[in-house]
């Protein structure tokens, strides 16, 4: 089993990615956190860590914040795997909901 440090990701690293996560994909976090974070009733969530193993939301449902984990599907290896797996848990969470997923734009992060 890895010990939690072979888990982390760079501070920066971690930093840019809840920057990016919680400034262009807000909406997409509350998904999320409704289909694969076992919280159907959450109203918004704030990505609030990241690590090699899965990603950290503060949700708020019925009036109250409470922490979600979703792992990933891997371990992964590099910050650069991350957006590969947001994507896939965006799509599985559209899925999950029966909301047809946005297209992807070209050149977007």
């Amino acid at each position: 089993m890895a010990e939690a440090g072979d888990l982390a990701f760079a501070p920066e690293e971690a930093a840019a990615i809840l920057r990016h996560m919680n400034g262009d994909h807000a909406s997409d976090s509350t998904l999320m956190v409704r289909a694969l974070g076992g919280q159907p009733a959450a109203t918004d969530a704030t990505v609030t860590g990241v690590d090699k193993a899965g990603i950290d939301f503060r949700a708020t449902v019925d009036g109250s914040e409470v922490p979600v984990r979703i792992p990933w599907g891997r371990t992964l290896a590099a910050r650069a795997e991350v957006r590969g797996e947001v994507v896939r848990l965006y799509q599985e969470s559209c899925t999950a909901l029966g909301i047809e997923p946005r297209q992807a734009e070209q050149g977007a992060h």
